[in-house]
């Protein structure tokens, strides 16, 4: 998964840490690198739910660490990709999103028949990264 940079070089997804306010580790952020001109960008699909993030923490927030796959259901099959590889290859992460649709969609019909509307929430939160991350990522891998 990669795009141009505006250096004209290609930037690659890799998974890194972002450090907020000097004390908050999130680990397995999204993040488009460049290797010529050092140049970071977190992957765009991710970038709400990390602001979101941020914003909960507050502006003194405590020492803590989050893993952000575990926040975001396209960070989280990301992870799954680099489990194999360094690079996910774009069937991997197709076929991985299946998968956690598939399982997400089971999930609510679970929580739909048990009356758990909090969970119920939780999961259309999740499945609704993942259908939006389906319109941006498409534009933003190159062939």
């Amino acid at each position: 998964m990669q795009k141009i940079c505006s250096c004209g070089q290609t930037m690659r997804i890799k998974l890194r840490t972002v450090i907020y306010s000097g004390k908050v580790e999130i680990d397995n952020v999204p993040v488009y690198t460049c290797k010529k001109c050092s140049r970071s960008e977190v992957y765009p699909i991710v970038k709400p739910d990390l602001t979101g993030l941020i914003g909960k923490l507050g502006a003194r927030p405590e020492k803590q660490i989050f893993r952000f796959n575990e926040w975001n259901e396209w960070a989280n099959i990301l992870v799954e990709a680099c489990n194999t590889t360094k690079q996910p290859d774009m069937a991997a992460v197709e076929r991985l999103k299946a998968d956690r649709i598939d399982m997400l969609l089971d999930l609510y019909s679970l929580a739909e028949k048990l009356g758990d509307g909090e969970w119920k929430e939780d999961l259309s939160k999740r499945l609704a990264q993942i259908s939006h991350s389906a319109h941006i990522h498409k534009s933003a891998v190159a062939p």
